[in-house]
């Protein structure tokens, strides 16, 4: 079972994220959805799978969207 009250790196106070901020991953990842993105305003360049910017992690540039 997966224990959603972990540490995740610094976002364990659900409270602070709304619901259409982030989902859990069937394997138990937290996953920011685009409105979090678009939120935090730039891009990490981490590739992330809800990625508003652009970011292409294979060459690493950031495309318009």
């Amino acid at each position: 079972m997966i224990d959603h009250n972990d540490d995740m790196s610094g976002f364990n106070k659900k409270s602070k994220l709304a619901d259409d901020e982030f989902y859990y991953s069937p394997e138990g990842y937290l996953v920011f959805t685009e409105v979090y993105l678009r939120k935090r305003g730039y891009c990490c360049k981490n590739g992330c799978k809800h990625c508003p910017y652009g970011f292409d992690k294979k060459t690493g540039t950031i495309k318009g969207k």
